[in-house]
């Protein structure tokens, strides 16, 4: 070889970071013009002119597949920087849409305290998008009905809990994320730097002089400190990468000097990108299709970074195929998302629909409290259907959303008319229970049973049928007219105690009962305990009626079996239900015909107090938005409105054990109804 020969390729110190352009362009253009400006033998020119012919298909390949490739270099600069964000792609995204505001900070909880805070961005993002529009929507709510209620706008406060506790949650992630990415900042900076180095000596290799074997075992070497140099910031990857390889090529163009040494390489690339391509083209059977990006994610990022280049006659083709494989994932992905967006667009049908219902809702109010509680419950199912309804087109998501509100919204300002002229009704009720209450009281201790009683009956049924009265005076009123009803009942009960020897006779049977539970003890066998404790209650149960003024002692039996569940691991909850399934059977196997239908009335009504005192405390509440939650009449408040929340879940498990127990009854009888009529 002649001096001219071993004279390596010269290269301009302003070119290291190149141009965007898809790998393979970029490593023909330079290898073209490095031949170039440094000749090289007939056979390789000859090559190079069949390459630059190439070249323009691989461009037209590399426009056609341009956007799936820039989101994978765009994934892989992400997962470059920590490897822990390559697992945001194996976290679910739910649809946060369809979250109320109380599931949505669980899951804000549940994301922070279990997955990598690096990881968990875009959820979190969503997350909180869906969480203001929601608090936005409800704060308004709020201020029209206190402004329906005679407040002033300017005096509207109103402090949520769960509003707080998301800041709180929401403050917790940004500082985690803030300390993660102080930390990882100087790492990735020192990494940078150690990665420009290395270019630096790759790009010093073809101006030393000295054996080329001992240059390609620095070559190598070069190639492994690369490897292992650790993550970089995510906006110098791709450049910083794109700089390597192309130094890279030169280092292989001067090797052309060692053919020996460079067809090695070109070999082993080659096998290696032939399996890269293998896998590509597999992933087109994998039904799977963000597992199948992922995975082509993974080979691109391997092609790039771990494999050097192949000879230039293969170079074309190799990459043309692995580009096809990319090409036809890019089409699946084209049409998974084309399929979606045509369920986004159902979806905006659907919310339309029920945006429309809602606003034919809000322009017929009910004339009545009845006809209105049951628009709100509509309103409100109209509302969860909404929300579950699934995602919109993003250009019309605003626009719907906004839609929707001022829909609900025109219905609560339809409302709160209505009970803005429903007071002076509810004054009228007012004067009218006041009346029916002097009359209980004038009568509460009257002698003549005969007139009393059924004078005292009718006149709680027209109680009943009275209306709402001002919320002030309601508890008020209704204790008074309750103790009066109740101590008129109570002596009349009292009277008749002579007359019912077979009550008392249940009462002592039910302490006897009550002695022998009183010395039960615990085994630590809950297979064993549970059927004692359930015998106890079906004894209990078997009694009967009691005096009413002896009804204490069952206040006394269920505290020692509240006791018993309690140590047996059993929630209220379940120890209610339990204790209720001795009184299911005993139902179905009364003669009563009526005995279920009125169990009914009566759990309903349980239901309906529960959620009144429910909704009475959430409106005391609001009025101590000012007030601290270490305040004793706040968690008093609290402490009461959970535990209403527990007693209107069991009652309404009640309800539904009572109504399965009645179906199956009545399938029972028809089936009976059907045998006697064969045997007919």
């Amino acid at each position: 070889m002649d001096e001219n020969e071993k004279k390596p390729p010269e290269t301009s110190g302003g070119e290291d970071i190149i141009s965007e352009k898809t790998a393979p362009e970029v490593q023909e253009e330079k290898a073209e013009k490095n031949t170039a400006e440094n000749p090289v033998p007939t056979e390789e020119v000859e090559a190079s002119a069949e390459t630059n012919e190439a070249t323009t298909e691989i461009k037209k390949v590399a426009e056609a597949d341009e956007d799936v490739q820039e989101e994978i270099d765009q994934e892989n600069a992400e997962d470059a920087e920590d490897k822990e964000n390559e697992k945001r792609h194996h976290i679910p995204m739910p649809d946060y849409h369809a979250m109320s505001m109380e599931n949505l900070v669980g899951e804000l909880q549940r994301l922070i305290k279990n997955e990598k805070v690096q990881a968990i961005n875009k959820h979190v993002n969503g997350i909180k998008t869906e969480f203001d529009l929601k608090f936005q929507e409800f704060l308004e709510h709020k201020k029209e009905e206190f402004i329906a209620g005679g407040g002033n706008e300017i005096d509207f406060r109103y402090n949520s809990v769960t509003k707080r506790q998301f800041s709180e949650v929401y403050g917790e992630y940004r500082e985690k994320r803030n300390q993660y990415y102080k930390n990882l900042e100087q790492n990735l900076k020192s990494n940078l730097e150690k990665r420009l180095a290395i270019i630096d000596e790759l790009k010093g290799l073809v101006n030393v002089e000295e054996d080329i074997n001992t240059t390609y075992k620095s070559f190598k070497d070069i190639q492994e400190r690369w490897r292992n140099s650790g993550p970089i910031p995510r906006n110098n990857y791709n450049d910083v990468w794109r700089t390597y390889h192309h130094h890279i090529e030169i280092f292989y163009d001067f090797l052309h000097l060692n053919r020996e040494l460079r067809d090695l390489d070109f070999k082993h690339n080659l096998e290696e990108k032939l399996k890269l391509v293998e896998k590509a083209e597999a992933l087109a059977e994998e039904p799977d299709l963000n597992k199948a990006f992922r995975e082509l994610q993974t080979l691109h990022k391997v092609w790039k970074e771990d494999i050097g280049p192949v000879s230039k006659e293969q170079r074309e083709e190799i990459w043309e195929r692995f580009s096809n494989a990319t090409k036809v994932m890019h089409a699946r992905r084209q049409e998974y998302y084309a399929t979606l967006e045509a369920s986004y667009e159902e979806n905006l049908e659907k919310k339309n629909e029920i945006i429309t219902a809602i606003l034919a809702i809000s322009e017929k109010v009910a004339n009545n409290h009845r006809g209105l509680q049951q628009q709100i419950k509509e309103i409100e199912t109209l509302r969860d259907s909404f929300f579950k309804a699934g995602k919109v087109p993003q250009k019309v998501n605003e626009q719907t959303w906004s839609k929707f509100k001022d829909a609900v919204r025109a219905f609560n300002r339809n409302k709160n008319n209505f009970y803005k002229n429903l007071k002076k009704e509810q004054h009228d009720n007012l004067e009218k229970k006041r009346a029916l209450l002097a009359l209980a009281i004038a009568l509460k201790d009257s002698e003549d049973q005969a007139m009393a009683t059924p004078e005292m009956k009718r006149i709680q049924s027209e109680w009943k049928k009275i209306g709402h009265v001002p919320r002030k005076y309601s508890d008020k009123i209704w204790n008074q007219f309750k103790d009066a009803c109740n101590h008129y009942f109570d002596k009349l009960h009292k009277e008749r105690n002579a007359s019912q020897k077979e009550e008392y006779a249940n009462f002592e049977q039910k302490s006897a009962c009550l002695e022998r539970l009183k010395g039960f003890q615990l085994s630590g066998d809950k297979k064993k305990d549970l059927p004692k404790i359930k015998e106890f209650i079906a004894e209990w149960k078997s009694y009967g009626r009691i005096p009413y003024n002896k009804k204490h002692i069952n206040g006394k039996f269920n505290k020692i079996i509240d006791a018993l569940f309690k140590k047996l691991d059993i929630s209220r909850q379940e120890a209610e239900l339990l204790k209720y399934g001795d009184k299911i059977k005993q139902l179905a196997n009364s003669d009563n015909d009526r005995a279920i239908s009125n169990e009914r009335v009566f759990i309903r009504r349980k239901i309906d107090e529960s959620k009144n005192e429910l909704r009475q405390l959430e409106t005391n509440l609001q009025f101590f938005s000012n007030a601290s939650e270490d305040s004793p009449v706040v968690q008093n408040v609290i402490k009461d409105i959970n535990r209403h929340k527990e007693a209107l879940e069991t009652w309404k498990n009640k309800l539904k054990n009572l109504n399965i127990m009645e179906n199956k009854l009545n399938k029972e009888t028809e089936a009976d109804e059907e045998k006697s009529s064969e045997e007919e």
